[in-house]
């Protein structure tokens, strides 16, 4: 595997950070997961924005430009001879000392990783999810916003862990408003009486791939609408869903022993991952020219 480090393609060996990089320290960086499939790179240009986004928000600036970034993307792509997989670029504070002042660390670090990708959940898309809701809160926006896609992810893996010991495939993430906000590492959708709800992205992550998904249901005449949502709503749905970059769109079909609709990916469900499925299969940034 050929990684993007600082500036150079190196081997998976050869690419190390400083234990003085205050992304290993702290988690004081940023980053985003992007898909390509067929040979592009699947809404790029909105995930560039996004990482953007949640460095300037964080007060980190990138040595690289937007379009040098995306550059870099296809390159490492190209030298892995990759054209399906999952790109984790990162922009990390860089080196400094022990203390916390950022203002220590005088050059940020970029490192680009790719590597192949298949179904994260396998079989489930057929069969559904469990999930499990846990008692460890999403951050509120106040404090951490949920937006910024930041490399301290350890409320997204406390979630996990719990997840893990209550035999739940995905979490399910409760705000301190007591609302329903995302799953630890994916946004979350209820149907209705054939319509779609989702929480606000004050308290989530505000998606591509959820985006995508609103997009979809737009064309396809769905009626979708944000609201908060509780524990009545999710028992009550007739369908699930959860969408992220790396799980897509997937079915929950059951929740904390609930069985949601009739156990089965419900009709919307279906509906919506054949089109994504199609959408990623015709869009996208050309990895090679």
């Amino acid at each position: 595997m050929i990684i993007y480090i600082d500036g150079k393609y190196v081997p998976q060996e050869e690419a190390k950070v400083s234990v003085f990089d205050h992304g290993f320290l702290y988690g004081d960086g940023v980053f985003e997961g992007i898909r390509a499939y067929n040979g592009r790179v699947f809404r790029l240009k909105e995930h560039l924005d996004r990482l953007y986004d949640s460095a300037k928000t964080i007060d980190l600036h990138p040595p690289l430009s937007k379009d040098d970034m995306a550059e870099v993307i296809c390159e490492v792509l190209r030298k892995n001879k990759l054209d399906n997989a999952y790109i984790r670029p990162i922009i990390s504070r860089g080196v400094g000392d022990l203390g916390l002042d950022p203002r220590k660390c005088p050059k940020p670090s970029v490192i680009v990783i790719a590597t192949s990708w298949g179904a994260m959940y396998g079989d489930l898309y057929n069969k559904g999810l469990k999930a499990v809701t846990v008692s460890v809160r999403r951050n509120p926006a106040e404090s951490m916003p949920p937006n910024v896609k930041s490399l301290n992810y350890l409320n997204n893996i406390l979630a996990k862990i719990e997840a893990n010991y209550k035999g739940g495939d995905e979490a399910i993430f409760f705000d301190t408003n007591g609302y329903i906000s995302e799953g630890s590492g994916d946004n979350l959708y209820i149907v209705k009486n054939g319509e779609i709800i989702t929480p606000p992205t004050l308290n989530n992550l505000r998606g591509i791939t959820r985006m995508v998904l609103l997009e979809i249901a737009k064309s396809l005449g769905i009626t979708v609408r944000e609201a908060n949502l509780g524990y009545y709503d999710i028992y009550s749905a007739d369908e699930m869903i959860c969408t992220g970059t790396a799980a897509e769109v997937a079915p929950i079909t059951w929740v904390d022993g609930r069985v949601i609709g009739n156990g089965k990916p419900g009709p919307v469900t279906r509906q919506l991952m054949a089109a994504f499925k199609a959408v990623t299969e015709k869009e996208g940034t050309p990895i090679r020219k």
